[in-house]
C-alpha cells in the first residue's frame, strides 16, 4: 500500500493519524520500508517509487527520521548498516560509529579522583565525533543511485514545512524538558516560548536543521568535516570545553567491516560485528538455543522464558568481557562462538538457577528496506540517550550525540543503561565505543527471507533475538512476533525485566523459580520486513509509534 506524497502539514498530518491507529501487517510487491515514525518510512518509499534502490531508500528514511524522532537519532550522531546487494549476493557491513576525540584522556572524566559518569551523558565532554552523513554518504556512493540531495529532499521538506509532534516525542520531551531549557537551539523547537512542552499534535518546525540539510548539496561530507559547518562545531566545542577539534572531523571515516553469520536451524543470520556488541551477541544466543526444542517449550513459557534469561545473562558477561573496537583490541569471536565453548554454556545455562534495570527509552532508531530488485538494507542509527547531550550546534539544528557514555569509564561504574565493562571498552582518543546495535539478515538457500532491528539500548540485542525466534521457531508473520511480549536480563543489575503484557501466570511462575522480576511497560522497539514468494511483509513496533509502507 501506498499513499501519494502531499506536501508540507497534510502528509504529516495523515500519517499521524494513521500512526495514532493499531498497526497491521502491509504487504509490499515491489518495495517496502518499516520505520519507527510513518513519515520516515514513507520517506523511504517515496524515494523507491522515483526509480531509487533500497540503499537510496535508506539514506532518505534514516535523514527524514533524524527529523521526526530527533530524541533518538540524527546527522550528530552515528550508526551501522547491513547491505545486501542481490545482484551479487554479498552483504557488507558498515560501520559508521562516532569515535572518542584525540584530546581524550584517562582522567578527562575524573574529578578528585573519582570517575564522573555525568560528565560522559549531558554536555561537551560527552559528545563523539558523528559519523551519520559519512556513513550514509559512503553507502549511497558505493551502492546507491542518487545524488545526496536528492535522498535528503523528503528531511529537507519535513524540517521546513513542519510535522505534527508524535505520541513518543511529546513524551521525551516533557521527560527532558528542563535539561531542554538549558539549550537555545532545543528550548525554540521543542518548548513553547513559555517553557512548556510542546505536545501531541502539536506541529513541530526544524528550520534550522532543514537549512542545514539543504547546504550540504551532493558532497555532505566535505561540509560536514572539512567546510562551514564543521567549523561551526568546532568553534561551539572550543567555546564550551569539548575536545572536538577540526582534526577529528577532518580524519573521521567509515569502515567497511566482514559482517558476522552463523547457521541457525538452516538459515544463516548475517549481522553487526565489533564494535557491535549486538551481532556476536545474537549469534551467540542463537548457538546456545539451536539444539534445544525452543517451538515444542511453547511461545513465552515459563520453561521456554527462563531458557532466554539464563541465556541472556551468559552474552551479557562476555559482552562486558571480551567487546571493544576491533581496530583498538582483539575480539575473539571465533573463540566466543566455539562449539566447545557453546556446548559447556548451553550445560550451564540451562540448568534454570536465579539470575537489569534498563532506562524506560532509548535515542536510537531503527530501519529496514527492500527494493524491487532485492536489495536489503538493515539501520539502525543513534545519539544515544533522549536528545543525545542535550547540547545542538548553533543555528545548525544539529543535536549532538551523548556516545562516550557507551564507553567503559571504570571497572565498577555502569553506564545509563546500567551496562559494565573492562578494558577492551576503555576510553582512548580516535577510539569507537561499544555499541548493542543488531542490524540484521537473515538468508533461506541464499536468499533473503528477513530483515530486522531495533532500538532501546541493550534491550536490542534480546528483543532482536526474541523477535528472530518468533519468526524462525514459532513461525509468526512479523507483525505478531513483533507485537509478542517481551522479557530482559543482562546479568547486571540481577534483575529480570518484563513487559506488561506477559501474562500474570507466566509472571508468577518465572517468580516461584527463584528470578526477582520487574515489569515495565516496554522493552526495546523492532522493525522487521519478512521475504516472501508473495512479496514483502513489513511491520513496525508500536511501542514507538512505528510504520511499515509498502508499494
Amino acid at each position: 500500500m501506498m499513499r501519494r506524497w502531499k506536501s508540507g502539514i497534510s502528509i504529516a498530518l495523515t500519517l499521524w493519524l494513521a500512526a495514532m491507529r493499531p498497526a497491521l501487517a502491509v504487504m509490499g510487491k515491489q518495495g517496502m520500508v518499516a520505520a519507527e515514525h510513518p513519515l520516515a518510512a514513507d520517506a523511504g518509499v517515496r524515494i523507491l517509487r522515483s526509480g531509487g534502490n533500497a540503499i537510496d531508500a535508506a539514506v532518505a528514511a534514516a535523514l527524514a527520521v533524524g527529523v521526526a524522532n530527533p530524541s533518538s537519532c540524527g546527522i550528530g550522531g552515528g550508526g551501522f548498516m547491513l547491505i545486501y546487494i542481490a545482484k551479487t549476493g554479498r552483504i557488507y557491513a558498515l560501520d559508521y560509529r562516532e569515535k572518542a576525540p584525540r584530546a581524550v584522556t584517562a582522567t578527562t572524566y575524573i574529578r578528585n579522583g573519582k570517575p564522573q559518569e555525568n560528565l560522559l551523558r549531558n554536555g561537551p565532554l560527552a559528545v563523539g565525533v558523528p559519523g551519520e552523513l559519512a556513513g550514509l554518504n559512503a553507502a549511497l556512493k558505493r551502492f546507491g543511485t542518487m545524488s545526496f540531495s536528492r535522498a535528503a529532499q523528503p528531511a529537507i521538506e519535513l524540517a521546513r514545512n513542519g510535522f505534527p509532534c508524535g505520541d513518543h516525542l511529546a513524551r521525551e520531551i516533557a521527560r527532558t524538558a528542563a535539561a531542554l531549557a538549558r539549550d537555545d537551539g532545543l528550548k525554540a523547537v521543542f518548548l513553547h516560548p513559555d517553557g512548556t512542552p510542546r505536545k501531541t499534535g502539536e506541529t513541530i518546525t526544524e528550520s534550522e536543521l532543514g537549512a542545514t540539510l539543504q547546504s550540504l548539496g551532493d558532497e555532505p561530507v566535505q561540509s560536514f568535516y572539512r567546510g562551514a559547518i564543521a567549523a561551526k562545531i568546532t568553534e561551539f566545542m572550543k567555546s564550551r570545553g569539548g575536545l572536538i577539534g577540526s582534526e577529528d572531523l577532518a580524519a573521521y571515516a567509515p569502515v567497511w567491516r566482514t559482517p558476522l553469520m552463523r547457521q541457525y536451524r538452516g538459515y544463516s543470520v548475517y549481522s553487526m560485528p565489533p564494535p557491535s556488541s549486538g551481532g556476536g551477541m545474537l549469534l551467540e544466543a542463537l548457538e546456545i538455543l539451536e539444539p534445544g526444542k525452543t517451538a515444542a517449550l511453547g511461545l513465552n513459557s515459563p520453561p521456554y522464558l527462563a531458557r532466554l534469561v539464563e541465556t541472556m545473562r551468559q552474552i551479557f558477561i562476555d559482552r562486558a568481557t571480551f567487546y571493544g573496537d576491533p581496530d583498538f583490541v582483539h575480539v575473539p569471536i571465533d573463540f566466543l562462538l566455539s562449539p566447545a565453548r557453546i556446548d559447556a554454556i548451553r550445560h550451564k545455562a540451562f540448568e534454570v538457577h536465579p539470575a537489569p534495570q534498563a532506562p524506560r527509552d532509548h535515542g536510537t532508531s531503527h530501519l529496514c528496506v527492500v527494493d524491487h530488485a532485492g536489495n536489503v538494507v538493515s539501520l539502525t542509527t543513534t545519539i544515544n540517550t533522549p536528545f543525545g547531550a542535550r547540547m545542538t550546534v548553533p543555528h545548525t539544528g544539529i543535536i549532538l550525540n551523548d556516545e562516550m557514555d557507551d564507553f567503559a569509564l571504570a571497572p565498577d561504574v555502569a553506564n545509563v543503561y546500567g551496562l559494565r565493562g573492562a578494558s577492551p571498552n576503555s576510553i582512548a582518543p580516535g577510539k569507537r565505543p561499544l555499541s548493542s546495535m543488531t542490524p540484521t539478515i537473515v538468508l533461506k538457500d541464499g536468499v533473503p527471507v528477513l530483515t530486522l532491528g531495533g532500538s532501546g539500548g541493550p534491550t536490542i540485542v534480546t528483543a532482536t533475538l526474541q523477535v528472530l525466534l518468533n519468526v524462525l521457531d514459532f513461525h509468526l508473520d512479523p507483525e505478531r512476533a513483533i507485537r509478542s511480549p517481551r522479557i530482559h536480563d543482562q546479568y547486571y543489575p540481577p534483575v529480570v525485566l518484563i513487559e506488561q503484557a506477559m501474562p500474570q501466570t507466566d509472571r508468577d511462575a518465572l517468580a516461584a523459580m527463584g528470578f526477582r522480576i520487574r515489569t515495565l511497560p516496554m522493552l526495546g522497539d523492532e522493525e522487521a520486513i519478512q521475504i516472501t514468494g508473495d512479496g514483502y511483509d513489513g511491520a513496525a513496533d508500536p511501542r514507538k509509534g512505528g510504520a511499515a509502507v509498502g508499494y
